[in-house]
């Protein structure tokens, strides 16, 4: 039996004014929604996020996600590159992805907008892309 990944994290949108940023939130939600019931790696059940003032969302929308795999470190280049295309179409200030795996420990990958937010009208994904590692082993 091969090894198990898992791979968690949040997408956060930016706080404006509350009219701009109910149609930022409902596109977010409708992006997601679109996503197929069942892929590889980025499947819409997957990814879930507060619709409501009050209930989970007081200024920003968080988009929290979370899944499990068989050995995905294997094919991270692909599992990112699905993930920056969804990145692409949403709006958002910071993203964090924590990938959990047995053999090479626990790592971080942090996306932060070069501008302090994106919008899916940008034309690149114009990002700072950082990665923690950490690892039991002491190394």
């Amino acid at each position: 039996m091969e090894s198990e990944s898992i791979v968690y994290g949040r997408i956060r949108d930016w706080s404006a004014e509350a009219g701009e940023s109910r149609l930022r939130r409902a596109l977010n939600r409708r992006v997601l929604a679109r996503l197929p019931a069942e892929a590889a790696f980025l499947g819409r059940q997957m990814f879930s996020c507060c619709a409501q003032q009050g209930e989970g969302l007081y200024q920003s929308q968080v988009i929290h996600f979370g899944a499990s795999y068989k050995a995905v470190e294997y094919e991270w280049a692909l599992w990112v590159e699905q993930f920056e295309a969804l990145l692409k179409r949403l709006y958002w200030t910071s993203v964090v992805v924590h990938l959990e795996t047995e053999l090479n420990g626990t790592h971080t990958f942090r996306w932060e907008s070069d501008q302090g937010y994106h919008s899916p009208s940008d034309e690149a994904l114009r990002v700072r892309c950082a990665w923690e590692r950490e690892s039991g082993l002491g190394s």
